[in-house]
């Protein structure tokens, strides 16, 4: 009797049921592949890809918004409902303007990076100096973060139009890269996203 599933049950599983090493390297490529191609994109139009993850965040917090706003009125009974509204009032109106002043939205969201990259940086300051080995290094790392956090700071609005876009295309190039790597490793028997012990 053959297998109605035909040559794929013997590439994919063992005899024992479990997947053989390599399973699914190609959808783990294609992966990799295009979102090289989606980084690429990001650096080649950053305005362009500004835009889309402004968009984007902002239908997060309207679904976020209407959704916490629903249950709030829904929960009758619940000590938590007035924060379940409020927050839900606030999402709504932040995604609102992130969808319709998208402009504004990405001057948030570069204000955001610039405050993330500050307080990495003074972070790595005060962890470099307490490191026995790569002292400065890290120091130097810090320093780094901190002045490109002034940078974006002094270069707004101008910076808000194009650095979120960037931020997105180096998050996609990497990941890409990294998922390309990890699907050729697969393909010659590792396991897919190994990590050392």
């Amino acid at each position: 009797m053959t297998d109605p599933r035909g040559h794929f049950a013997d590439t994919e599983t063992t005899a024992a049921g479990t997947p053989r090493a390599g399973a699914g390297w190609g959808w783990i490529l294609a992966y990799g592949v295009l979102s090289v191609v989606l980084g690429i994109m990001a650096f080649a139009s950053p305005f362009s890809a500004t835009y889309a993850a402004t968009l984007v965040i902002g239908a997060f917090f309207i679904a976020a918004g209407i959704v916490s706003i629903v249950s709030g009125f829904a929960g009758k009974g619940h000590e938590g409902r007035g924060y379940a509204i409020g927050f839900g009032l606030v999402s709504l109106v932040i995604g609102l303007i992130m969808a319709f002043e998208p402009a504004t939205g990405a001057i948030s969201l570069t204000l955001l990076i610039a405050v993330w990259l500050g307080v990495r940086g003074a972070l790595e300051i005060g962890l470099g100096a307490r490191f026995r080995r790569g002292k400065g290094l890290m120091i130097a790392l810090g320093v780094v973060n901190i002045l490109l956090a002034v940078t974006v700071l002094a270069t707004l609005p101008w910076s808000a139009l194009t650095l979120p876009g960037y931020v997105l295309g180096i998050s996609f190039l990497f990941g890409g890269v990294t998922s390309v790597a990890s699907a050729l490793a697969h393909k010659k028997g590792a396991p897919a996203f190994s990590v050392t012990a």
